[in-house]
């Protein structure tokens, strides 16, 4: 597999995260970091009377995959249920490591150069991680709101 791992979409997306404020007054936030690189990805989440996402603020200080994850997520997020989300982060933690993929979450393809390189996919696993965890506990209202 000879594809670069930093290629013009991964960089389009990376310059272009949605929801790119903090969310003042969240239900719930999560900050995520990976230990191998740095990267940070804080999601903060409000959640309808269904338990699904309506609003959603993001914090991103990521390498671009990182970064480019983050895009991706966020242009997906509103309207998903905190099982969405797991079930998301799930996929592509698995896929990450070798299983079956990529992931139905939309875009995530874009990452399957990044499979060979195993120091690269936590930053790539920060948002979802982040955004199942806040999605939770804004629904079962544990969070900061």
């Amino acid at each position: 597999m000879n594809a670069p791992l930093y290629n013009a979409e991964i960089l389009r997306l990376a310059a272009s995260i949605p929801f790119q404020q903090r969310l003042e007054g969240a239900m719930a936030s999560s900050e995520k970091r990976s230990p191998i690189c740095g990267s940070r990805v804080t999601i903060d989440v409000n959640v309808d009377d269904a338990g699904r996402v309506s609003e959603v603020g993001m914090l991103v200080r990521a390498c671009a995959l990182g970064q480019a994850s983050a895009s991706l997520l966020a242009a997906e997020i509103v309207g998903k249920s905190p099982e969405e989300l797991a079930a998301a982060r799930d996929a592509l933690t698995d896929w990450l490591a070798g299983g079956d993929g990529p992931p139905e979450w939309p875009g995530l393809e874009l990452f399957t150069p990044a499979l060979p390189h195993s120091a690269r996919h936590p930053s790539i696993r920060l948002a979802f991680e982040a955004a199942a965890e806040a999605a939770a506990e804004a629904r079962d209202g544990r969070g900061a709101g």
